[in-house]
């Protein structure tokens, strides 16, 4: 029975786990769809253009904001970062879910889209500020002014918890990904996504008449 595409907005303080749980969920099902940002910052070693990143320059960024190209953008950290909106408004009418790797930021102006009545909105917790630090730290990407920033803007993000459908903490990787299936097969069976039942049932009682 067909539905529409849902939007799952995926968030967390870097380091908290949110990309490597949005690629076991894909993996989970194939069908999903991951929304590949634009970036102005340049690609860190094994990043591939198109596949992690859109990789661009600020005025090409810019001008893609300007024409209304962008479902939502930021700067973080010196560089900006958006989502393109195209091929998203593509896989909500065509009944495909996109998940999107975002910040606070970012989620707050999906909802505030046009699109807003398809997003899933999940915040992922880590299990204490000294464990974010410490797997942090474990990447061996950033220094210590770089991570001290990181640390920041953790509390920030975190502040903006119970903007959120749902909140996971992401103590047991294995019992989180469960969560999140739960939570994508649930809002997938939902009355309000399934235009197509209301036609179902009609015929059902058009049968027993």
């Amino acid at each position: 029975m067909q539905r529409s595409g849902l939007l799952i907005i995926i968030s967390s303080p870097s380091g908290a786990g949110k990309s490597t749980l949005a690629r076991r969920l894909m993996d989970w099902d194939k069908s999903l769809r991951f929304s590949v940002s634009a970036t102005t910052r340049p690609p860190r070693p094994g990043e591939v253009d198109g596949q992690h990143y859109h990789f661009t320059d600020r005025a090409a960024f810019q001008a893609l904001v300007a024409g209304g190209g962008m479902l939502e953008h930021a700067e973080v950290f010196g560089n900006l970062y958006g989502s393109p909106a195209a091929p998203v408004e593509t896989a909500i009418a065509e009944g495909r879910d996109t998940i999107f790797d975002v910040d606070w930021q970012g989620g707050q102006q999906i909802r505030a889209s046009t699109l807003g009545p398809q997003v899933v909105s999940i915040f992922i917790l880590p299990p204490s500020l000294a464990e974010l630090e410490r797997r942090l730290r474990a990447r061996g990407q950033d220094s210590e002014q770089v991570i001290a920033g990181r640390m920041q803007k953790s509390r920030d993000e975190i502040s903006h918890w119970a903007e959120y459908d749902y909140v996971l903490v992401n103590d047991d990787l294995d019992a989180t990904e469960a969560d999140l299936r739960a939570i994508l097969t649930a809002e997938r069976l939902r009355r309000d996504r399934r235009p197509a039942l209301g036609g179902f049932v009609r015929t059902l009682m058009e049968d027993a008449a």
